[in-house]
């Protein structure tokens, strides 16, 4: 079996230019969430298919991102009670290759994702100028109303399919901060397809090979429930239960009791926060 470092080298790359056609800024997402033991498997299925994305010969890239909400997180709650029309707000940097975008993301009744953004020179705790003037525009949502919520870094995989019509991005390595607890999330993948159509996309036939449910949780929420165990979550325990259960030991054994949700949302199991 390869390891991760012998099997990005076997796909084709795609350059950022090529990349920019299928950008899909008004698209559908479905994400996914597995164990790592299953992502070389999944992967060495995917290289006859797929294309790369390579930056400066890096193929697996560092995002840095910090969410911004409203004091009482009324973008968290919208998204935990399930409303449609949810926004979500945020600058993000591309480590490896420098560029920084601050972004307002849009989830519309329809289930479709809207994203705008405009370039910025690096990640602010801010929103002022431009920003401000961009966010006021984009959303109904005023600078002076948020402020920084949730520190978010991960390492990323991007492929795009060679007929050009869909994007996928893999996530590992996640790590969350509030400015005093960090934490971090060993042995999730968080994968996301996206694409323009609802049709079923090959990706979605293989991870339904491996048995890979088709399930979703943002990471600024699952990073808020993390860090913050006295915010409301009940609509998200059975997916915080999933990933109890595939980030642990496949030999154990799990029940879907109260005391394993709390396990799950008061962060039992996984590392201690760090200052």
């Amino acid at each position: 079996m390869n390891t991760i470092d012998e099997i990005l080298p076997l796909f084709d790359p795609i350059s950022l230019d090529c990349m920019d056609k299928v950008q899909l800024l008004n698209r559908v997402d479905t994400k996914f969430m597995f164990n790592e033991k299953e992502l070389i498997p999944v992967l060495d299925r995917m290289k006859e298919d797929y294309f790369m994305l390579e930056a400066d010969g890096i193929r697996c890239n560092r995002y840095e991102s910090l969410y911004f909400d409203t004091s009482d997180r009324r973008m968290y709650l919208e998204h935990h009670n399930g409303k449609l029309n949810r926004y979500k707000v945020r600058y993000r940097e591309y480590v490896y290759s420098g560029l920084c975008f601050f972004e307002i993301k849009f989830k519309n009744n329809k289930g479709r994702t809207l994203k705008e953004r405009i370039d910025v020179p690096r990640i602010s705790r801010t929103i002022s100028g431009v920003q401000a003037d961009f966010l006021a525009s984009h959303s109904p949502y005023v600078a002076e109303a948020l402020r920084p919520a949730l520190d978010v870094s991960f390492s990323r995989i991007t492929l795009v399919n060679r007929a050009m019509t869909e994007r996928i991005t893999i996530d590992t390595g996640l790590d969350f901060s509030n400015g005093i607890h960090e934490r971090q999330v060993p042995r999730l993948v968080i994968a996301e397809l996206k694409h323009e159509s609802s049709k079923v996309s090959p990706f979605q036939a293989l991870l339904h090979e491996f048995h890979i449910k088709n399930i979703s949780i943002s990471k600024y929420c699952l990073g808020t429930v993390t860090l913050f165990p006295d915010i409301k979550k009940n609509n998200f325990k059975p997916k915080l239960l999933y990933i109890n259960k595939i980030t642990h030991d496949t030999h154990e054994t799990y029940h879907d009791s109260p005391a394993a949700a709390h396990a799950v949302v008061s962060g039992e199991g996984m590392p201690s926060p760090t200052v």
